[in-house]
């Protein structure tokens, strides 16, 4: 297996190139690509004259690839950049439009993969558990579960992440930076997803509904919680007298007051 490159180091005295860092916002946050985004200006070959066409495919020409999803890609990407540079036709940016929702895309590649945001079509599927992903990058991502593997740590408490998201979610608790604010009562939050379960309080939806007695939740941690009642799982366990219990909460509140 190819691996991601982070860092490439150039000969002594060379500033090192930096490479790719096209994060997905949200969800995803590992690229399912590694490009030299940074390179030096007066690189060989390069004359000064040449125009944003062909300074782009000199870039693409430097990717990395991680698997062979994003070699497909790139071949793509390169023969349509060649194929415009030789027609001596000055691309047009953004010229890749949804037919669904109109939305511009920069390459080819980047408007299949917001297609099956549509389609709801996840081609890459976990080999352990079958779970199914829309990108190769959020399967990579996900894989980590199985296999534990935690390469994201906090410089602080040095806790391990199998998500630099989830790294980066972290390190407020430390900042005490909450950037997302409630519009109704100015409430701050870490997460966009706190945000959005503290506003159900104001709109009062209940979107997660209990199978067994229909009783209705603003949050899904919530429902999961309420079934426990039913199940009577009770997964927190004192260390001290082994009784146990539904929440976390009333196991941290026995310890406090019974030991």
């Amino acid at each position: 297996m190819v691996k991601g490159r982070t860092e490439e180091e150039g000969e002594e005295g060379e500033e090192p190139l930096v490479l790719c860092s096209r994060i997905p916002e949200e969800d995803d946050f590992e690229a399912n690509h590694h490009q030299i985004q940074k390179e030096d200006e007066e690189e060989e070959g390069e004359e000064e004259g040449e125009d944003d066409d062909v300074k782009r495919l000199r870039r693409i020409l430097m990717c990395v690839p991680c698997d062979d999803d994003v070699v497909m890609e790139q071949n793509q990407m390169r023969e349509e950049e060649t194929a415009f540079i030789k027609k001596g036709v000055k691309r047009k940016r953004g010229g890749h439009k949804c037919d669904v929702c109109e939305k511009v895309f920069r390459s080819p590649s980047d408007l299949t993969r917001h297609k099956r945001t549509h389609t709801k079509e996840k081609p890459y599927e976990c080999d352990v558990c079958e779970r199914c992903f829309s990108e190769s990058g959020s399967l990579k991502t996900h894989m980590r579960i199985h296999t534990n593997e935690k390469p994201y740590k906090c410089d602080v408490c040095e806790k391990r992440f199998c998500q630099l998201g989830n790294l980066k979610i972290h390190v407020r608790i430390h900042t005490n930076e909450k950037p997302y604010e409630c519009d109704v009562c100015k409430k701050s939050c870490r997460t966009s997803g706190a945000l959005k379960d503290h506003m159900r309080i104001h709109t009062n939806e209940k979107p997660y509904e209990c199978d067994v007695c229909e009783k209705s939740f603003r949050t899904s941690s919530s429902l999961k919680r309420h079934t426990r009642i039913h199940t009577n799982e009770k997964p927190y366990e004192c260390d001290v007298c082994d009784k146990a219990f539904r929440q976390l909460g009333n196991l941290k509140r026995h310890k406090r007051t019974q030991h």
